[in-house]
C-alpha cells in the first residue's frame, strides 16, 4: 500500500494505517504523507519507511512507483486526505495503473465523481470508497455478530458519532483540521 496523506499530525492517518494493518495482509510500503515535503519525509523515517520510498508529493509518488517493477511498486494507494484533496491523487493513480482506496466522499463535487467514474470504467480497477469507521475492531465485530444472527433479528439501529471538538470557532485560531471541516469550499 502506498499512502497520500495521513502525516504524523494528521488526524486520520494512523487510523488509517491501522485499520489497513488488522488482518496482516497489507503492508505500508511508500507515502506522500504531506503537502510539505519534509513533513512527508518525517512521517516515512518514523514509519521505517525506505528512504527512497517516502515522496515529496503524490504526483512524485506515483510517477515513481509506476516505474519499478511490478512485484516491487505499491498495489494501490490509500488517500486519506481532507475532503477536497481527494480528486487529483486518486485520479492520477487510477489513470497511471493504480487501484485506489479512499475515504467519504468521493469527491468534492458530482462532476469530479463523474471523471472518476469514467476512468474507473476505462481502467478496469478497483476504486474503494470507505466509510469512516469500517476498520474499527468494534464495528467488524458488530457486523458479525449480525450477520451470523446472534442477535436476532435487527428492528432497529441507534448510533451517535458526537464530537464536541467543533463547538467552538476553533478555525479562527489556526487550528488546521477545524478550518478546512468547517469551510465549504474545502469540505
Amino acid at each position: 500500500m502506498g499512502m497520500v496523506g495521513g502525516s504524523l499530525d494528521a488526524f486520520i492517518g494512523a487510523v488509517h494505517r491501522k485499520a489497513a494493518a488488522l488482518d496482516g495482509t497489507i503492508d505500508l510500503v511508500c507515502g506522500a504523507f504531506s503537502s510539505d515535503p519534509q513533513k512527508s519525509k518525517a512521517t516515512g523515517k518514523a514509519l521505517f519507511l525506505n528512504p527512497k520510498r517516502i515522496y515529496g508529493s503524490y504526483a512524485e509518488m506515483i510517477s515513481q512507483e509506476k516505474n519499478l517493477p511490478e512485484d516491487q511498486r505499491m498495489d494501490f494507494v490509500s488517500i486519506v486526505t481532507p475532503n477536497h484533496v481527494h480528486f487529483g491523487p486518486a485520479k492520477m493513480a487510477l489513470e497511471n495503473g493504480f487501484h485506489v482506496i479512499i475515504d467519504k466522499p468521493l469527491a468534492l463535487s458530482v462532476s469530479e465523481a463523474k471523471q472518476l467514474e469514467k476512468v474507473v470504467s476505462k481502467s478496469g480497477l478497483v476504486l474503494a470508497l470507505t466509510h469512516t469507521y469500517t476498520g474499527y475492531p468494534m464495528v467488524k465485530e458488530a457486523r458479525e455478530l449480525i450477520k451470523s444472527g446472534k442477535l436476532g433479528k435487527i428492528r432497529k439501529v441507534y448510533v451517535e458519532y458526537t464530537q464536541g471538538w467543533l463547538s467552538t470557532s476553533l478555525e479562527k485560531t489556526g487550528q488546521k483540521q477545524a478550518a478546512w471541516r468547517s469551510d465549504p469550499k474545502f469540505s
